[in-house]
């Protein structure tokens, strides 16, 4: 006698209350902030970007805002020839306290003029970072250097380590997930063959992606040169890093994983039937606990190798940002990751019983409190206040994943309307579609009348074209035959489209996450910008106008001198000057007091000829501030007159 079981509750998508409590721990969040890196910036250096110094320093420093990873040839300093005039000894731990402070001596012969320091490092949290600055000795000097174009960690090198970046997270998701899936939703299931090659392709992605990482991080990190992949020196020195080391040890955890997966298919393929007695069944329901425990040890393990090299290595609460990383990763496996089992095996497998999709939903469920409780921590100890979220590329990102993570979680409510109407899958319908799927053919099983196929043998039929022919039927007749059992159940089809829904958006949720990985976060642009507030920024250009009132004392030796300066920012500008009476001589020289720079002199040469009309090219402004200008106009032998102004320039 049948008996009528309770109405399933699947809440998969969050529900109000949650939803609520959310928002309000978002609000509380992000109302504070506290300095902090995890990318390493650049926060300082000695001589500063763009300064005038009068004499050579010994050393050039550069002050970081975090400890990061450098060579003998990481800091270059050019002269205005484009000769490298540093000793090239690296010089480490030369700040105090908090301050991360390397440096360089400079070579006694360090001519005057204009010097360019180029520098690149890697962070604490495995990216590379690289940058140019320019100061001068005596005075701002034309440099003929031509820096090449700063490749760490872009070009096609930084293109291919992010696809591998990409696929490893996706494979670390497929086989995670997919095995999580077996184990705690539908151990039948993994019997199927959509689903055991869901898994084996998650292990090969993972393995293959980790593989060329490990290959590509030299030629990443240094020289943006594919063929130094293969360089055995530059491997043997990736070894030696966190990274580096933290890619061995997924290796080893990958291997440890494919005896994982071959126990666990070869434990579930065995089917009850097999078994010979109640201790043969009690010994593989125990087997199968042991192959939970050992999964989630090995899952977590995996998780690790991102959490001891990453942002969370790196900043502020690391012992806090690391664990919480690792249950964010195992997170997203056990939803996205089961949601792509789910999908395979509605697609191309047996019809998935009501209780093993009930159980997904409540996985699924918790993995997004998990998700959303690690995910508010991260953004608060990435981001840390309103401005940073909007105001850089890390913010920004991270908007665009939380609005990808709530559309899926308001398609995932719909997959639980569907979820809802699903009716039990008789045992004997769901043996059949195993056995089906055993056989290697894709497809929900047959669970009506077979249509009539042709019945001769294509394996003893003298004729090849016609076994041929005949083989092609029986197959073109079973897949019809299977596409029409699988339409005719409409809450399986509509459960099977709403999925494949969440699994597109989840594609385009993991590339996010992953751009996310290598994006500086925002506490450090942040830190940076509030450490240097100096350096150079993209302003519009605005040419900067004055009317300087002179009087020399000689006949013809009163008049207005207008200048404009042009764009009128710190770098590079053009100093036109015209007077009202003629001038035999203009010299002007800036000054920024508060930096002690200057005075700066320029001398500009008249225009065709003409004695009212003055114009200097390549005026440098290393920095902005408040310029004090002085303009000398002499109008005879002897009579000349210095007159002073003082503007901002940006």
């Amino acid at each position: 006698m049948a008996t009528t079981a309770p109405r399933a509750v699947v809440r998969l998508p969050l529900t109000a209350a949650t939803a609520a409590v959310l928002l309000i721990a978002v609000l509380s969040v992000f109302g504070s902030a506290t300095p902090a890196a995890a990318h390493a910036a650049l926060t300082g250096s000695s001589p500063a970007q763009g300064s005038v110094v009068a004499t050579a320093p010994d050393t050039v420093t550069l002050t970081f805002s975090e400890k990061v990873a450098m060579s003998d040839d990481s800091i270059r300093v050019l002269d205005p020839d484009g000769k490298r005039v540093d000793t090239g000894e690296l010089q480490e731990d030369l700040g105090s306290g908090s301050v991360i402070t390397y440096g360089v001596t400079l070579r006694p012969e360090a001519p005057d003029g204009t010097l360019t320091v180029a520098w690149q490092a890697v962070s604490a949290d495995s990216h590379p970072i690289s940058g140019a600055f320019t100061f001068s000795i005596g005075a701002p000097s034309k440099t003929t250097v031509d820096l090449p174009e700063q490749t760490v960690g872009g070009g096609t090198v930084g293109a291919l380590y992010g696809v591998a970046r990409y696929a490893a997270y996706t494979g670390f998701i497929l086989l995670t997930g997919g095995a999580a899936f077996v184990l705690g939703c539908w151990r039948q299931g993994g019997q199927t063959r959509p689903i055991q090659r869901l898994v084996v392709t998650g292990w090969a992605t993972l393995t293959a992606a980790t593989l060329t990482m490990l290959l590509l991080r030299h030629p990443y990190t240094t020289t943006g040169a594919l063929s130094d992949a293969f360089d055995l020196t530059g491997l043997k020195s990736v070894l030696d890093t966190k990274p580096g080391a933290a890619l061995v040890s997924r290796l080893l955890l990958l291997a440890v994983a494919a005896l994982f997966v071959s126990v666990l298919f070869g434990t579930l393929t065995a089917r009850h039937g097999e078994t010979t007695g109640h201790r043969e069944e009690k010994d593989r329901r125990d087997l199968l606990f042991g192959l939970a425990i050992g999964g989630t040890v090995i899952a977590t393990g995996l998780g690790a190798t991102w959490a001891m090299a990453e942002h969370a290595s790196a900043g502020i609460q690391s012992g806090i940002a690391m664990p919480s990383h690792v249950l964010h990763l195992l997170a997203v496996a056990c939803w996205l990751g089961g949601l792509a089992a789910l999908v395979s095996t509605l697609y191309w497998g047996p019809p998935v019983p009501r209780t093993a999709v009930r159980r997904f939903s409540g996985l699924a469920f918790g993995s997004v409190l998990v998700l959303a409780a690690t995910g508010l921590y991260q953004s608060w100890r990435q981001v840390g206040s309103w401005s940073a979220l909007t105001s850089t590329s890390y913010g920004q990102l991270l908007i665009v994943k939380a609005a990808l993570v709530g559309l899926l979680v308001g398609m995932a409510w719909f997959s639980r309307r569907w979820t809802a109407r699903l009716a039990e899958v008789p045992p004997t319908a769901t043996a059949t579609a195993t056995a089906t799927a055993d056989d290697d053919t894709p497809g929900d099983a047959d669970q009506e009348t077979p249509t009539p196929t042709p019945t001769a043998d294509p394996d003893t039929d003298p004729d090849p074209e016609r076994a041929a022919q005949l083989a092609r039927q029986r197959t073109a007749v079973a897949a019809a035959r299977r596409k029409r059992n699988r339409d005719a159940d409409p809450e399986r089809a509509g459960l099977r489209r709403s999925v494949l829904a969440e699994t597109a958006v989840a594609v385009v949720l993991l590339a996010v996450a992953t751009a996310l990985t290598s994006t500086e976060p925002a506490r450090t642009v942040e830190a940076a910008r509030a450490a240097s507030p100096g350096a150079t920024t993209a302003v519009p250009d605005r040419p900067v106008s004055l009317s300087v009132p002179f009087d020399t004392g000689g006949p013809e030796g009163k008049g207005t001198a207008q200048l404009k300066l042009d764009p009128g920012r710190s770098g590079d500008n053009s100093l036109d000057v015209r007077t009202d009476v003629d001038a035999a001589e203009i010299k002007v020289a800036f000054t920024l007091p508060d930096k002690n720079i200057g005075p700066l002199p320029v001398t500009p040469g008249p225009v065709a000829k003409d004695k009212r009309r003055w114009r200097a090219d390549g005026v440098q402004l290393p920095i902005p501030g408040e310029w004090e200008i002085a303009v000398t106009i002499r109008t005879s032998d002897i009579d000349q007159v210095t007159e002073t102004k003082n503007v901002k320039i940006g």
